[in-house]
């Protein structure tokens, strides 16, 4: 249970504080039944609820002074069984009413029975004497034990005064055989030697005619596709249940020099535990000792393994691939990564899309309007002067045909398939909202520090003066810095000890000194190192004043190296660009986006970077609250606004814009104010985003044009008396399992491969700012 903002007058007064509760469905069938739930849900004073059929999830936003026991006891007087569900639990398996192995039996049970009655009564030629008796047996107990788990739905809502689609299909079913059992006791179709032909419409021709076959071939159709459905959005809620699966189960952690396996669950943090090659790192932590590669693929959707070594923050669930690593742990159970990337997954699946709010008030009134018109087509045909039975048969086709599973499948579970396929790309979609609201983005506004760049001081160029190597230089300069706190000095030693032996170790400095804007002086190896400010040497030869020119022009810090005290090189230390930033970029402009580089630093090296990775629409110096201005300017200017960053600084133009995509590696502020948030901290997963929301969007469109055009063709054909009961039934079976088959698609959707600069350059030279699309 999570507290929500306090806001909308509920139980107990405007100011009431209100929690959202997590409920599990069980027994819903189609989009009748969230409309039922829903309804009953929202009858308590102060709840708002919304339930999700796919996921059998229901949202409930109720005063905290309601107990909980109170919502499970509205659900159950609705009909239906519910249980309490903690923060990222993966959704239950879709038509939790019967589990896999029952469903299968008793799918496997009336196929065995069911078939010889739609062949025997299809196939006049294979109609031997007394061959519609030996149908009936047949036909009795595919009716009530294949059917029995629609004639028990239909009587529950029957006892609470609503319809679903059971109701339809038990109607259905005991009509066809009602009518049957009618003309083989009484109407003269029971007479030894009767022959019966087939027709693909309602017209018996006048004579005695059974609808065995269509009062076992809707349980047969029904279950069928009811069985199909269910293992296709158990797939589409597969990546959710895999996320929630993917940590470790224990952990060998230190204790009294000892080495001791425990459960994860007993894992506290400060505790240090052991990760060897091949095993799972058990939760966030830092690095105490060693170093190794590691495999965040499963996690981030990042496919090339990260250098991890002291010091560095490391994530539960990501697998170790290279050498032995000491992790201090610094958040266990709900608060790691892997813990808040389920939940936000969990949360993004229990939310509604809008066009499914509109899906789901249809829904709620399709059943009964359905019923009124059977009864309405039963009444004209008998006052024509059909015969009964083809009226019969037209009004059980219309009960049957008719499919309010594809109204309520169409959204959730293209939304189920899309945020479970996101999540192992590394892109969290915080809701359904988010995702339309990125479908309509047409301008990306993208901080610079942190998002196009690594947000990370880092040694750019070494440029000697004549006579000196720049290794030797870079070390000596390194050594010399080991001991300074400056980010400049840091950047340098780290670089130095890259360059170094494969210890990555650096000469001991002695008689280190530091003065406050000049630099730091050292004795290294018998040489007196200096790395100072290039204002403090005036005599330069050319090649270091030439890059000195060149490290201002591009935004960077440049110091100077002396090596007793002679000039030996100029360092140029920078924010590095990070390598997907150009091609980010370059994609949204294909995309037909507008992008705009916002960044409180300074015009120069703003520019630099704009430059670099293809913005020409740059605000430099732009404080927090300036930058939220700058997104509201461009608002009122009729543009629909995302912002990308990952600072503090960030989280106020985040929470300002229309939508606001935040990086992982960013603060918890910008997370918590953005709608998606991209976990492997990498800007060039923003094109990726929304080419997953357009696709997302796309299915979900051809979903509802599919269910609402089925209905509205075929309801029409069956009162017409065009459509025979047993086609009506695999119809309307067919309908709903091809709805989650195109939303089962999107757990295929691949982000467009990646391209080197080059590649991108030679592709196409024109300016920045493009149209089209990329795919």
């Amino acid at each position: 249970m999570t507290v929500s903002p306090l806001g909308t007058p509920a139980h107990g007064g405007a100011d009431a504080e209100l929690v959202t509760t997590d409920l599990i469905v069980g027994g819903m069938t189609c989009a009748a039944c969230v409309a039922r739930v829903e309804k009953r849900l929202g009858r308590l004073e102060g709840v708002t609820a919304g339930v999700n059929l796919a996921t059998g999830r229901a949202r409930v936003l109720h005063p905290a002074a309601l107990p909980v026991t109170d919502l499970v006891a509205a659900v159950e007087r609705a009909g239906y069984t519910a249980a309490t569900a903690t923060a990222g639990t993966p959704p239950p398996r879709a038509n939790a009413a019967d589990d896999d192995t029952d469903q299968l039996r008793r799918l496997l049970g009336v196929a065995v029975l069911a078939v010889p009655v739609i062949v025997l009564s299809m196939l006049s030629g294979l109609q031997f004497r007394d061959w519609q008796w030996l149908c009936f047996a047949l036909a009795v107990p595919v009716v009530s034990w294949g059917a029995l788990p629609f004639h028990r739905r239909a009587w529950a809502g029957l006892r609470h005064g609503a319809a679903t689609m059971d109701t339809l299909v038990s109607l259905g079913v005991a009509a066809s055989f009602g009518w049957s059992a009618y003309a083989l006791f009484l109407g003269g179709a029971g007479v030894p030697g009767m022959r019966m032909g087939f027709s693909l419409t309602a017209d018996a021709s006048g004579g005695a005619h059974l609808y065995l076959e269509a009062a076992v071939a809707v349980p047969l159709f029904v279950l069928c596709g009811r069985y199909l459905e269910g293992r296709a959005r158990t797939r589409t809620g597969s990546a959710l249940r895999a996320l929630a699966e993917l940590g470790a189960k224990d952990v060998c952690v230190r204790e009294d020099g000892r080495e001791v396996r425990i459960p994860v669950a007993r894992l506290l943090p400060g505790q240090e535990f052991v990760v060897r090659p091949g095993e799972k790192v058990a939760t966030d932590g830092v690095v105490v000792e060693g170093s190794s590669a590691l495999d965040l693929s499963l996690l981030t959707g990042e496919s090339v393994p990260v250098e991890a070594g002291p010091g560095d923050h490391v994530a539960g669930a990501t697998l170790n691939v290279g050498g032995a690593l000491i992790v201090r742990a610094t958040a266990v159970g709900a608060d790691t990564q892997l813990a808040r990337l389920t939940a936000l997954v969990t949360d993004a699946q229990a939310g509604k899309a809008r066009v499914q709010r509109l899906a789901d008030a249809v829904a709620g009134v399709f059943v009964p309007a359905v019923l009124a018109i059977a009864v309405c087509v039963l009444g004209f045909w008998l006052g024509t002067g059909v015969h009964p039975q083809d009226a019969v048969t037209a009004a059980v086709a219309v009960l049957v045909v008719a499919c309010p599973c594809a109204l309520g499948l169409a959204t959730p579970t293209a939304l189920l398939a899309a945020t479970g396929r996101g999540a192992q790309l590394g892109i969290l979609v915080r809701g359904p909202e988010a995702l339309e609201r990125l479908r309509r983005v047409d301008t990306v506004v993208l901080d610079k520090t942190g998002t196009l760049t690594t947000g990370r001081m880092e040694l750019i160029t070494t440029t000697t003066a004549p006579g000196h190597d720049s290794r030797t230089a870079l070390r000596l300069a390194g050594a010399a810095e080991q001991r300074s706190e400056h980010p400049v000095g840091r950047a340098i030693t780290a670089a130095a000890r890259r360059e170094a032996d494969t210890d990555h170790q650096l000469p001991h400095a002695q008689d280190f000194h530091a003065t406050a804007g000049v630099g730091i002086t050292a004795r290294v190896e018998g040489h007196r190192v200096r790395v100072i400010r290039p204002d403090s040497h005036e005599d330069l030869p050319d090649e270091l004043r030439a890059a000195l020119n060149r490290a201002q022009q591009a935004g960077h810090t440049a110091v100077l190296a002396e090596v007793d005290g002679q000039p030996a090189a100029v360092l140029a230390v920078g924010d590095r660009v990070r390598p997907g930033s150009y091609r980010a970029v370059h994609r949204l402009h294909r995309l037909g986006l507008r992008t705009v580089l916002l960044t409180g630093d300074q015009a120069g090296p703003a520019q630099a970077v704009a430059a670099e990775v293809g913005i020409t629409e740059v605000h430099a110096g732009i404080s927090p609250q300036g930058k939220a201005q700058v997104v509201a300017d461009l608002q009122r200017a009729g543009r629909v606004v995302a912002v990308v960053g990952d600072g503090v600084n960030d989280a106020v133009a985040l929470a300002a814009a229309d939508l606001g995509i935040a990086l992982g590696s960013g603060t918890d502020a910008a997370i918590g104010a953005a709608g998606i948030t991209l976990v492997r901290g990498d800007v060039e997963a923003v094109p990726d985003a929304v080419r997953l929301a357009r696709r997302t969007l796309g299915t979900i469109r051809a979903n509802l044009v599919w269910a609402f055009g089925y209905n509205l063709l075929l309801i029409p054909l069956a009162a017409l008396g065009w459509l025979n009961p047993m086609l009506a039934a695999a119809a309307m079976s067919a309908s709903s399992v091809l709805v989650v088959a195109n939303s089962l698609r999107l757990r295929t959707w691949e982000p467009a491969p990646a391209r080197t600069r080059d590649q991108v350059r030679g592709r196409d030279s024109r300016p920045a700012l493009w149209g089209g699309a990329d795919g």
